[in-house]
């Protein structure tokens, strides 16, 4: 586990990479790092580029931060995914324009290329729809992500998960880059998807590969 000022620098750092990546614009989105009992997120509705690593959020097990301090509205499902999945370390939530465009309609992306093995499964589930930063929509998103590592947003956007920072920020922009193929696909013609043994077989090339890797 990196020390906290490291994460919280490499918080930084990561998300001055977001608008560049494509991945995002604004202040939307936000990035978090398990630290100790609790996660380190970007602050609520600051640039990217004006976050220090003294303005990252401490929010403990229980939700609680310091006074003075403002993590992301979105905090509770990061929160949620940490306590439910031990294997996170990292999570980076953003609004990316292909994947974004499947979540408002609400599809799935299914197992149209091998990369779909970067979510950890044969599919990306879509979670269902709720008001951002609301109990409902944490649990949706955690039934989504059950046995996956990445999952759609109904009307929102997308989440990446990751055994550190820099592994969640590329699996953020290969389901991306699914989704820009998958919705091009669906306008050629209908997509012909793997079977379930092709899948398995690149789940288990994946499993310890590099930052493919779907293990901790």
């Amino acid at each position: 586990m990196s020390d906290e000022l490291t994460l919280r620098k490499d918080l930084v750092a990561q998300g001055v990479r977001l608008a560049a990546s494509g991945l995002n614009q604004g202040t939307s989105g936000n990035l978090s790092a398990r630290c100790g009992n609790g996660f380190l997120i970007t602050p609520s509705g600051t640039p990217y580029e004006e976050i220090t690593p003294e303005a990252i959020v401490l929010v403990d097990a229980e939700g609680q931060w310091a006074p003075g301090r403002r993590p992301s509205s979105e905090w509770r499902f990061h929160r949620d995914i940490y306590v439910a999945r031990s294997d996170v370390q990292a999570i980076v939530h953003v609004h990316p324009p292909h994947a974004t465009a499947l979540a408002m309609c609400r599809m799935a992306i299914p197992a149209a290329h091998y990369m779909i093995a970067v979510g950890g499964g044969d599919s990306i589930r879509c979670a269902a729809y709720h008001t951002y930063g609301t109990q409902a929509l944490s649990d949706a998103v955690v039934q989504a992500l059950e046995g996956r590592l990445a999952c759609l947003m109904a009307n929102h956007g997308m989440i990446a998960t990751g055994t550190t920072l820099a592994q969640a920020m590329w699996r953020a922009i290969e389901v991306e880059t699914l989704a820009r193929q998958y919705a091009l696909a669906l306008q050629v013609g209908k997509p012909v998807l793997l079977t379930d043994g092709e899948v398995t077989q690149v789940l288990e090339k994946f499993a310890h590969y590099g930052l493919m890797s779907t293990k901790p």
